[in-house]
């Protein structure tokens, strides 16, 4: 089904859909609408030297916070 089909199949669909869920479709596709210029934003973005962390952080703190947890 190519984009124009879906958007009658759509548009006669909506016809059916009872008055009080047509205000949730329209949230529903307000956030679709958010979310999709978030997106494009993102991709705009510079991308970030971003390096994972090797564990080695938490080795090296493992352990000292059970000395301070007290068990009563």
């Amino acid at each position: 089904m190519n984009s124009t089909e879906l958007r009658q199949k759509i548009e006669q669909d909506l016809l059916t859909i009872f008055p009080e869920n047509l205000k949730l479709i329209d949230e529903f596709v307000e956030f679709i609408k958010y979310k999709q210029e978030n997106k494009q934003e993102t991709n705009l973005a510079e991308p970030t030297n971003y390096r994972p962390a090797s564990g080695r952080s938490i080795l090296r703190h493992a352990g000292t916070w059970t000395n301070k947890i007290r068990i009563n």
